[in-house]
């Protein structure tokens, strides 16, 4: 503890670095952060940008950067993201930002952080365009996380042969996320075809009663084949579902190569 307080004292650790290392949080006037959550618990902490304002998202993002080196900011429209990166955030130019337009998620990462690599492929699969989002969402988690993502995109169940022909795709993940809105079908089916974990995501689309993804979730809860269910829209969720197992398969792989 010594050390640190000399690192504080010589300019090399900054006080938000060191409270994250004794605590496990850093505290901002926007709230705390949980800067120990991916050591914890495998999964990386993420700023909602729902209900927040510019500057305090800006201060969250940049104490992410302080603490783990990567900033993850989900739900977050493209000018408030420019607004964020504007706000120097990138200035320096030790920081490199990406903005995931249909995912609405903000990625920064400090110089030299590297991403976790997990000997572990996801395949996130959709029913439709409309799903693309959360779809999306989900791809930039796990990636962050280190699975090798497969995208498959617009296999719905209105027409069964496009899933089928994508078959020996998804088979060779290791796990699915697989995001459809209306009845939320397309997991069900595809949990019924797979020997690997699927993660069914049912999406806020479709017409009238129910088609707030109200139906798809419900249809997703009362499948007959077996799959997890994450809350409607829950990309981020589906993610890190998927990415924790991803985590363990990497590992056992590692492991018996060892």
């Amino acid at each position: 503890m010594r050390e640190l307080f000399e690192a504080v004292a010589d300019g090399e650790v900054s006080p938000a670095e060191a409270e994250a290392r004794l605590t496990g949080y850093a505290s901002t006037d926007a709230g705390r952060f949980d800067a120990g959550r991916e050591s914890r618990s495998g999964v990386p902490e993420a700023v909602l940008a729902d209900g927040k304002t510019t500057a305090e998202i800006t201060t969250l993002a940049e104490a992410a950067l302080t603490t783990t080196g990567r900033a993850i900011v989900t739900r977050i429209g493209p000018e408030q993201a420019a607004a964020v990166t504007a706000e120097g955030v990138t200035d320096d130019g030790s920081v490199t930002d990406e903005y995931h337009d249909r995912a609405r998620v903000l990625t920064l990462h400090a110089e030299g952080f590297e991403r976790p690599d997990l000997d572990a492929t996801v395949a996130v699969v959709t029913g439709g365009t409309a799903d693309r989002a959360v779809a999306g969402e989900a791809t930039v988690v796990l990636r962050e996380m280190g699975a090798d993502v497969t995208r498959i995109d617009d296999v719905g169940v209105a027409h069964l042969g496009r899933v089928l022909d994508e078959l020996d795709a998804i088979r060779a993940a290791d796990v699915a996320v697989v995001a459809a809105g209306r009845e939320g079908a397309l997991p069900t089916v595809v949990a019924g075809l797979v020997d690997t974990p699927v993660v069914g995501v049912p999406v806020a689309s479709g017409y009238g009663h129910a088609g707030d993804g109200e139906a798809a979730l419900s249809g997703l809860l009362q499948s007959c084949t077996a799959l997890s269910v994450v809350n409607v829209d829950a990309g981020f969720t589906a993610g890190v579902q998927a990415g924790l197992i991803a985590r363990t398969v990497s590992a056992a792989r590692r492991e018996s190569t060892e």
